[in-house]
């Protein structure tokens, strides 16, 4: 009944995770793109992390692409902003992200995460014998980890309406402007009560990690 982003994990809300990264980071005004009805609730449940909460309502659904370029309308400076799905969690050095992004000079830097497979895998030689199994191997891919850094004209260029995965990303990479940064961390998209499982773990084994109120220190 509330929103995927205000899930609690370990004892505060799964946003007030990615508001303290990106506080951490050096960001003090994080803008939060959500459904009509929303704003006051994020604004409520996120503020006193030590930025600037700015909820942007959709009056009607704009898919992920059109969310973002929607929400990128009330920035107050240019250039180069992250931008995260609201459903996961990670370590990302956000710092060497964005340094990365000014490096390589593309259009956009995304973050990509090693693929797992969900399944033990079985090992076979010739004459189809079983040499072994790997329970949950890394696979050889990379998956896109929804950790972005979107520069000026990534942004211009995201759709209305509709998914920048389908469109905006897709472009990009034909043209060569789009680049990744690998990171090899906690990822944890939270969709299962697995998933929950695994991010109340790992945020409680790791305190340094946790969200702290500003009102609170000092």
């Amino acid at each position: 009944g509330i929103p995927k982003a205000l899930v609690p994990i370990a004892g505060h809300p799964l946003a007030e995770y990615q508001v303290a990264q990106l506080v951490r980071a050096g960001v003090d005004r994080v803008i939060v793109s959500c459904a009509a009805g929303q704003a006051g609730l994020f604004e409520a449940k996120l503020s006193g992390l030590g930025a600037e909460i700015v909820a942007v309502p959709e009056s009607e659904p704009l898919g992920r692409g059109g969310g973002i370029r929607f929400a990128a309308q009330h920035r107050e400076e240019s250039g180069p902003v992250y931008a995260l799905n609201g459903d996961e969690l990670t370590d990302v050095d956000l710092r060497a992200l964005l340094e990365t992004h000014e490096k390589y000079g593309g259009a956009a830097t995304i973050v990509v995460a090693p693929l797992m497979s969900q399944f033990g895998v079985v090992d076979l030689e010739d004459g189809d014998r079983i040499t072994g199994f790997r329970e949950a191997p890394r696979l050889p891919h990379w998956v896109n980890a929804g950790v972005y850094v979107l520069d000026e004209e990534a942004l211009t260029r995201l759709p209305e309406r509709g998914d920048h995965e389908q469109s905006t990303f897709p472009e990009l990479a034909a043209e060569g402007n789009l680049f990744g940064f690998r990171h090899d961390g906690l990822w944890i998209t939270v969709n299962t009560p697995k998933d929950l499982v695994r991010a109340k773990e790992h945020y409680l084994a790791h305190p340094e990690l946790r969200p702290t109120l500003a009102r609170n220190r000092g």
